[in-house]
């Protein structure tokens, strides 16, 4: 059973989480809807269609910011606490400033746990759904990739040419084992190329040793040939890393056809281990917030509370994201993508723990 104190302190950290998560949402309700009326102004569509679609995407953008609304509903907590002197009558009774700070660590935990077990799946499929209409409006839909169990799969439209295009796997910047069917805008077919390497570091792909079926006849190609299409290694690259569209059981699937098809599939493992972690995340970050503000800011005015957490926030997000693609490019590996940004906000609370039952 909750003690009488641990019921108070858990009511008033949920309704500063509460408060501050709304304001995040309906900031990016308002800035979602200027995108995408910037997006839809040349589209003929419903009027109601840029709310629609900021609904849609909003929730996984909340769920992306929720480390930060954490980060400052703790410091809006304690400065309530401070301001109407909670702090000291609460010590009076006995309780010290760790059993505060362990609670608020175990309703960041729980808010972690549901958000990764439910909240975050159900944001994925708007996403998806998102993503998908978006798409459909986009000027570019005549441009699609995927990844399926069966190899990289890519339709293209060039030169009044439809590409079909099938390859069994890539290696870096080389497309291996891969069949090349171009039709005309009926969709007659031209010809058929099959080439077991072709090299797509450009949007002019170089085809080594090929073989080119046209009227079947078959001609054979010993020197490289310059291939045109719209796609090079990096926009294949990113069609493949929008990864918040997919729940968590899609992103296990996807890792597989991937790992089938010897596709790196480091950004999708540190993608999963961050949802992973997600819950004790949300507990550091919440017990570094509290030290600070139990060290430095106790006596200070709201606007420092607000710009400490804003500075904080900034910080904390550039170190993840430069970690983060240091693992992804495989310059460190993932585990240590993950794990270190921790690891450093971990190592900071504890010194900042020594001494905090005396503030």
């Amino acid at each position: 059973m909750f003690k009488i104190y641990e019921i108070y302190l858990i009511k008033k950290f949920m309704m500063k989480f509460f408060y501050i998560t709304l304001i995040y949402f309906f900031l990016s309700i308002i800035l979602g809807i200027l995108e995408e009326l910037s997006f839809l102004k040349e589209i003929k569509t419903n009027i109601l269609y840029p709310y629609f679609l900021t609904i849609l995407n909003s929730p996984i953008t909340l769920f992306e910011i929720f480390p930060f609304i954490l980060l400052l509903s703790t410091q809006f907590f304690f400065y309530d606490i401070f301001k109407n002197d909670e702090l000291d009558l609460l010590k009076k009774n006995g309780l010290k400033n760790t059993s505060i700070i362990k609670t608020l660590f175990l309703i960041s935990f729980f808010i972690g746990l549901f958000n990764v077990i439910i909240y975050y799946n159900f944001a994925a499929q708007l996403k998806f759904h998102y993503s998908h209409i978006k798409n459909n409006l986009s000027n570019d839909n005549k441009y699609l990739a995927m990844v399926t169990e069966s190899g990289i799969w890519i339709k293209d439209e060039i030169d009044n040419k439809i590409l079909i295009i099938k390859s069994k796997h890539k290696e870096d910047k080389i497309l291996i084992d891969t069949v090349i069917n171009e039709f005309d805008l009926e969709f007659n077919l031209i010809r058929i190329i099959q080439s077991k390497r072709i090299n797509i570091e450009n949007k002019e792909w170089i085809l080594y040793t090929h073989n080119s079926i046209e009227d079947n006849i078959t001609k054979k190609y010993i020197s490289p040939v310059k291939f045109k299409t719209n796609f090079n290694n990096q926009t294949i690259n990113s069609l493949f890393s929008n990864l918040s569209t997919l729940d968590i059981i899609s992103l296990y699937k996807l890792k597989q056809n991937y790992k089938n098809l010897g596709y790196s599939n480091s950004e999708i493992t540190i993608y999963l281990n961050k949802l992973f972690l997600t819950p004790i995340f949300y507990g550091i970050i919440t017990v570094l917030s509290s030290i600070i503000m139990l060290n430095f800011t106790k006596n200070k005015p709201l606007i420092f509370n607000i710009f400490t957490g804003i500075i904080l926030s900034v910080m904390i997000y550039y170190m993840n994201f430069i970690i983060n693609s240091l693992g992804i490019n495989g310059k460190i590996s993932g585990t240590v993508a993950i794990l270190f940004p921790m690891l450093i906000i971990i190592l900071i609370s504890l010194i900042g723990m020594t001494r905090v039952n005396e503030k």
